[in-house]
């Protein structure tokens, strides 16, 4: 209660109204947001605007274009696969691919540069992934 008269007070005679920072303890304005002394906050920021709620609701479903994935793939079991088979597609048929996997098949593996290609992507995909 003394505060406050003695703020109201100094208000009457002239003196601006202070504070103490609660960071440093320095005396600063009332009305500061920022401490003059060490430059840290106090205060907070009231802007007309206030922030309005965000509500996320990620159920996280595998859902692409309104068709949820259905099909999940082991890595390792593809990159076995590919490794071993490759020239023949049997990774690209494990996936469900079966126009690239006849392709692999005529072209043994994309004259193995297909091979190659498919094994260092699978090596960096997670376990599992989805098709």
């Amino acid at each position: 209660m003394e505060q406050v008269q003695s703020d109201t007070q100094s208000a009457r005679e002239g003196i601006p109204a202070t504070k103490f920072c609660k960071h440093c303890g320095a005396k600063i304005p009332t009305e500061a947001i920022l401490c003059t002394a060490c430059g840290r906050q106090v205060e907070e920021l009231h802007t007309g605007n206030p922030q309005p709620n965000i509500v996320i609701t990620n159920t996280n479903t595998n859902v692409v274009g309104g068709r949820p994935f259905l099909r999940e793939k082991n890595k390792w079991t593809a990159l076995l696969l590919c490794f071993f088979l490759g020239w023949l597609g049997a990774h690209k048929f494990y996936e469900g691919k079966v126009g690239m996997g006849v392709l692999y098949l005529f072209t043994m593996g994309l004259f193995g540069i297909g091979i190659l290609v498919d094994f260092i992507v699978l090596l960096f995909k997670p376990n599992p992934y989805y098709i």
